[in-house]
C-alpha cells in the first residue's frame, strides 16, 4: 500500500464531531473535544491504510478586547487541542484566522483561510511528487478544484467525512469515501472521559 497524508480541516472536523454528539443527544461539551484521542477515532476507518502524515488545520486566534471572555476561552481551547493532538504525532499547522464578526447584533468567530492552505499544500506535495494518495477530511465543497488537480497529476483522493452529513461534492469528486460512524465519534469521546 502507497503511503498517504492525511489532511484535516480542524474547524470543520470539530464541527461534525459536535454534530455527531447533538445528534446522539451526547452532552460532551465542546471543552471535551480538544482531549478527543483521534488516533483511536480514525484507527478503523483508515484501517489498510499507510498513513504516514497526520495534518490538522486551524486558524489562529487572536485576543479580542470586546469578547475577552470567548477569547480567552477559546485559545485555551486551541492550546490544549493542539497539544492533545501533537502528543498523538499529528502536525498542528495554523492558516488563516478566527475572526470576530458582528451579525444582526451579535459578535460571531469565523475561520478564514485553512481550506485555502489545505488547496495549496494538496498541490505543491503533488507537484514535488511526495503525494501517493491524499486523504481529505473537510465537508468543504471548495477543495473540489485541488481535487480534480490532485487526480489530474495521477495521485488517489480519498473523502474521509461522518455518516451524519457527508459532503456530496467531495464524494462525488474523489476515488473512494470513508465514512466515520456515530458510534467510532462516541467511543472516541467516551475513552477520553475513563
Amino acid at each position: 500500500m502507497k503511503p498517504c497524508v492525511l489532511f484535516i480541516d480542524g474547524e470543520n472536523f470539530l464541527h461534525k464531531l459536535e454534530e455527531v454528539l447533538k445528534i446522539q443527544n451526547t452532552s460532551e461539551g465542546r471543552e471535551g473535544l480538544a482531549l478527543v484521542d483521534l488516533t483511536k477515532l480514525l484507527k478503523d476507518p483508515l484501517k489498510g491504510l499507510n498513513v504516514i502524515r497526520k495534518i490538522f488545520y486551524a486558524s489562529k486566534v487572536r485576543y479580542n478586547k470586546e469578547t475577552s471572555k470567548k477569547s480567552i476561552e477559546l485559545i485555551s481551547f486551541q492550546r490544549k487541542l493542539r497539544n492533545n493532538l501533537v502528543k498523538h504525532g499529528f502536525e498542528f499547522i495554523i492558516a488563516g484566522n478566527v475572526r470576530a464578526q458582528k451579525i444582526d447584533g451579535q459578535i460571531i468567530f469565523r475561520e478564514k483561510g485553512v481550506d485555502v492552505k489545505i488547496a495549496v499544500d494538496l498541490v505543491a506535495l503533488a507537484c514535488d511528487r511526495k503525494l501517493a494518495t491524499a486523504i481529505i477530511c473537510s465537508s468543504d465543497s471548495d477543495l473540489q478544484p485541488a481535487v480534480s488537480e490532485l487526480k489530474g497529476r495521477k495521485v488517489k483522493t480519498i473523502y474521509l467525512g461522518f455518516e451524519a452529513s457527508p459532503n456530496k461534492g467531495l464524494s462525488y469528486t474523489t476515488d473512494r469515501t470513508i465514512l466515520i460512524r456515530n458510534h467510532e465519534v462516541l467511543e472516541a469521546v467516551n475513552l477520553t472521559n475513563v
